[in-house]
């Protein structure tokens, strides 16, 4: 008879843990995450995983008109964190945004696979307890300028500002600030070029973009 009720509140614990991990992926509140972005004029493709939802109701998650996130992004912004993504941006397979304060992306970014951007760090100074539970800190916010393309897998650690209109190269670690109009790469990531406009205006020479040996996906 005790195993049977140990079993039970097992069982009613474990519920409980599922509703919580899977919350957006319940069909109302998928239906809600949904209707969120319909009203802001931007789109989601499922799954989409965190606390999206909870940030949306209370106005801690923006995100601009026209922007898309693809399968799998996944947005934590717990507590009062915040997080901003600007109009016509475009968050590819497996981005995942953490803030402990504020993540911030510009207008026009492209985010692609598997990038990783946050304002925060593990805490591990403790040695009694599990770095489970140790938290987080935060250097400040992370800053994301407006027409910025970061390549495959880049992370961009807490405190950073990444100027507009620059370019990061796949698997870069952006762990100072960066000028407007640069191509970076490497980890830590350094500047390698200033992007230079002629007068066509926005149309980068073909000379800087083989120079530093970035190619579009």
């Amino acid at each position: 008879m005790t195993e049977h009720r140990n079993l039970a509140a097992q069982a009613r614990l474990w519920a409980q843990k599922w509703r919580w991990y899977e919350r957006s992926s319940l069909p109302w509140n998928r239906a809600r995450i949904h209707w969120h972005f319909l009203r802001r004029e931007a789109f989601v493709r499922w799954p989409v995983h965190g606390n999206v939802l909870e940030a949306l109701d209370e106005g801690r998650l923006e995100v601009g008109a026209h922007t898309l996130l693809e399968p799998g992004v996944w947005i934590t912004a717990p507590a009062l964190a915040r997080v901003r993504i600007g109009a016509g941006c475009f968050l590819n397979l497996g981005v995942m945004l953490a803030a402990v304060e504020l993540v911030e992306i510009g207008d026009h970014c492209m985010l692609a696979n598997g990038c990783f951007v946050t304002d925060g760090n593990h805490r591990f100074d403790d040695p009694g307890r599990p770095v489970t539970w140790q938290g987080f800190t935060s250097k400040g916010p992370t800053r994301i300028g407006d027409n910025v393309w970061c390549g495959a897998n880049v992370v961009v650690t807490s405190g950073v500002t990444i100027g507009e209109r620059c370019v990061i190269g796949a698997n870069s670690v952006v762990t100072q600030d960066l000028p407007p109009r640069s191509i970076a790469a490497g980890s830590p990531a350094k500047v390698l070029k200033t992007i230079a406009y002629g007068e066509t205006g926005d149309r980068v020479s073909p000379a800087v973009v083989a120079s530093s040996d970035l190619r579009r996906r």
